[in-house]
């Protein structure tokens, strides 16, 4: 049997980490969502309100309304590869086989493309295979899992092999279904499937009634993962046997790992010249607010000669944006609301703190 490692953050593979995910905890694959809606309406899907079931598209943060944002996205963060998710990508074909295409061009056969899918479609996953996916991951309903061998998976499963790509199954390690599990991935595994990943459930806003309904807890007070997930994948590790790859990845492993490398890799390729990064890879900062923000800046220049680079007027948000350690010193002579403002250096530049001064 092979060997299990320990992944940072309670996570753990046994075998050999699939490429996709060491490129996903390495920071360095954008997420590409394509579209919000799906065919499925599975009562634990994380996604937020604002993309669930609308057909919207989002390159990691950013909103995409032309293919630029999408090449300016996978840029900024030097990404070596792409997830494609959704929602279900496979309701969005035509939209998804241009990014796959688009993505390719850009920037090679190299940059590794893996997609999320509850559809076993064998024409679509032909045109997958022909505009270039890498990898795909099929994630089949709960009520298909017990008898997976009666469904269009395993063929699926089979032609994705069959065609040159990976293929695996990625669903949540939910406590109380490990039996089913089991099954599922057995099944998968003799049609040809090379993983399977196991996601800690957790709650977020759009399924928070959903699993509290079903008796699911919060597993502590600093975490929104399931209690009794973990203990779920590792019974269905001890389950499996054979070539199957199984990772388990934790919901703090994709927030402390996964997401601060991205985005300390997107905060090293956007910083500004007044912008401090963290360790956290978020952006460091101080604001002004006050009624002529343009003028304080003119000010700000003229009385102490504060380089361009340093201070700029944030039109979005109506403010002025100064260098941290410039603001500190002159907080004392210069009139406004003062902050010192830690946000995330992506699209949407979410506010995580700020400390008055």
């Amino acid at each position: 049997m092979r060997e299990t490692r320990q992944l940072p953050n309670s996570s753990f593979v046994r075998g050999s980490l699939p490429m996709s995910c060491a490129m996903c905890q390495q920071g360095s694959k954008m997420v590409l969502l394509v579209t919000g809606i799906c065919g499925h309406d599975c009562y634990y899907c994380p996604l937020s309100s604002k993309k669930k079931g609308k057909d919207v598209t989002y390159a990691d943060e950013k909103q995409v309304e032309s293919d630029a944002d999408v090449l300016f996205e996978a840029r900024s963060i030097r990404a070596r590869g792409t997830g494609i998710t959704g929602g279900d990508p496979l309701m969005a074909m035509e939209r998804t086989l241009h990014y796959i295409r688009l993505l390719k061009k850009a920037f090679g056969k190299k940059h590794n493309i893996h997609l999320y899918t509850a559809t076993p479609d064998l024409k679509k996953i032909k045109l997958l295979a022909e505009a270039g996916l890498d990898e795909i991951r099929f994630h089949p309903p709960p009520e298909k899992w017990a008898g997976l061998e009666g469904t269009a998976y395993p063929e699926a499963i089979g032609l994705a092999r069959a065609l040159g790509m990976r293929a695996g199954i990625e669903i949540p390690a939910i406590p109380g279904l490990e039996g089913e599990i089991i099954q599922m991935a057995k099944a998968a595994e003799i049609s040809g499937a090379q993983f399977v990943n196991l996601n800690e459930l957790e709650f977020s806003e759009p399924n928070w009634d959903a699993l509290l309904s079903r008796g699911f807890r919060i597993r502590g007070d600093t975490s929104c993962a399931v209690r009794g997930s973990e203990e779920t994948a590792l019974k269905i590790l001890k389950g499996l046997e054979g070539k199957l790859i199984v990772h388990y990845c934790s919901s703090s492993f994709k927030d402390a790992t996964q997401l601060r490398n991205r985005l300390l890799r997107r905060a090293r390729n956007t910083a500004a010249g007044l912008e401090i990064i963290t360790e956290d890879g978020t952006f460091l900062k101080g604001v002004i607010e006050i009624a002529e923000p343009e003028k304080m800046i003119r000010s700000l220049r003229r009385r102490y000669g504060i380089p361009a680079k340093l201070v700029r007027f944030d039109r979005a948000a109506g403010r002025v944006e100064i260098a941290a350690w410039v603001l500190e010193q002159l907080a004392s002579e210069i009139p406004g609301a003062k902050f010192l403002v830690w946000e995330y250096p992506t699209a949407d530049r979410l506010e995580v703190e700020r400390q008055p001064l």
